[in-house]
């Protein structure tokens, strides 16, 4: 196993990326590789198992992993770097297994507890009653009806419910202890280092690494840390890959005219200048954020009357930042990706499977 300090992060491949996934997860995961790989180990891993946790299109989920794996590498990740890795998790039969121990050692009221899986939970309903319910502030979760706490029961499959077990296995396995989270999974990352104290205590041996506190996290990330871009149609809410209109999210696939088009319909509001307000303005402060995300400085528009001239600017970055990644994105090819993920792979299973073992061992599963 290397000695080096261990980086983990994973991005679901369900859907078509954004300038949000670009912005938020991509872009601070690869800047930090090339910064970095010289002195930790970096592993991008494909999560596959999690994609079943909310409905999908099984047919594309191959088509998606590719695609996923291929902008990484068109946005400029060191995939040769010998402490880049970047695997499939199914691949790697360990963090089955190892989840399913987790999972005995977990009680069913913490995992209950866990405010995704009611969230989530929240829109499975929402998504089968054809009806508009907003997921609950996360302090006012305790206070949903019993109706909605039985439907979100019911409709949340078990995947989804043991999803954090899964999580903490990907990163216990490799004694990760730089995990990027975003406020939506902090829950997860707390959950991860308890159960890994947990067993360490019970069977009196350092089986498992803890990962950083989750403010340690933001201290080692830095500012881009959960880092959340706005949908343009409706900038109350983050844009997200989930969004079946599209009207308000620029995947890193669209076409430039098309994206443009997006911009300049953009939501803003009507006061009489630009002006930066995240709370009362947050259409046209979004539109600042994504200027200055790709190389503007926001103080060009600050004090304007007019708004065509932000959402003309903002359209001119990203429309030229999506014909060059667009251009780079075409050059790699499919075999390029399966050799890496291969590499990656067999490496991985090595440091996973002996690590499950020292468990197995240490559980009374092995001599």
């Amino acid at each position: 196993m290397s000695s080096k300090t261990t980086i983990l992060t994973g991005l679901r491949v369900n859907n078509d990326l954004h300038i949000g996934n670009y912005l938020g997860a991509l872009l601070p995961m690869i800047d930090l590789a090339k910064e970095h790989a010289d002195d930790y180990q970096i592993n991008l891993f494909v999560p596959d198992l999690h994609s079943f946790t909310t409905p999908i299109d099984h047919s594309r989920l191959q088509d998606a992993i590719f695609d996923t794996v291929s902008n990484y590498i068109a946005l400029g990740l060191p995939i040769d770097h010998e402490n880049v890795h970047v695997y499939r998790q199914s691949f790697i039969p360990a963090h089955s297994e190892l989840a399913l121990i987790l999972s005995n050692f977990t009680g069913f009221g913490e995992m209950f507890r866990m405010t995704q899986f009611k969230e989530k939970g929240r829109s499975i309903v929402a998504q089968h009653q054809n009806t508009n319910i907003e997921p609950s502030d996360t302090h006012e979760v305790e206070d949903q009806s019993d109706t909605t706490i039985r439907k979100t029961e019911e409709n949340g499959s078990v995947g989804l419910f043991n999803y954090p077990i899964l999580m903490a296995a990907d990163i216990l396995l490799y004694n990760a202890r730089y995990v990027p989270v975003g406020d939506d999974q902090t829950q997860h990352l707390e959950f991860t280092r308890d159960i890994a104290e947990r067993i360490n205590n019970k069977f009196e041996q350092e089986l498992f690494v803890l990962p950083e506190s989750v403010k340690h996290q933001h201290e080692f990330f830095g500012k881009d840390q959960g880092l959340r871009v706005r949908d343009l149609a409706d900038p109350t809410k983050k844009m997200s890959k989930s969004d079946d209109t599209g009207k308000g999210v620029i995947f890193l696939s669209d076409n430039p005219e098309v994206a443009r088009k997006k911009i300049m319909s953009a939501t803003t509001d009507s006061y009489e200048d630009v002006q930066y307000d995240f709370d009362k303005r947050p259409g046209v402060s979004n539109l600042l954020d994504l200027y200055t995300l790709f190389g503007g400085s926001q103080h060009e528009f600050l004090g304007q009357v007019q708004y065509g001239p932000l959402k003309s600017a903002v359209a001119d970055k990203i429309a030229a930042f999506l014909g060059e990644h667009q251009q780079m994105r075409s050059t790699v090819k499919q075999a390029t990706v399966e050799s890496h993920l291969q590499h990656s792979e067999q490496l991985m299973n090595q440091i996973a499977n002996r690590h499950l073992y020292d468990v197995q061992r240490a559980i009374g599963l092995r001599r």
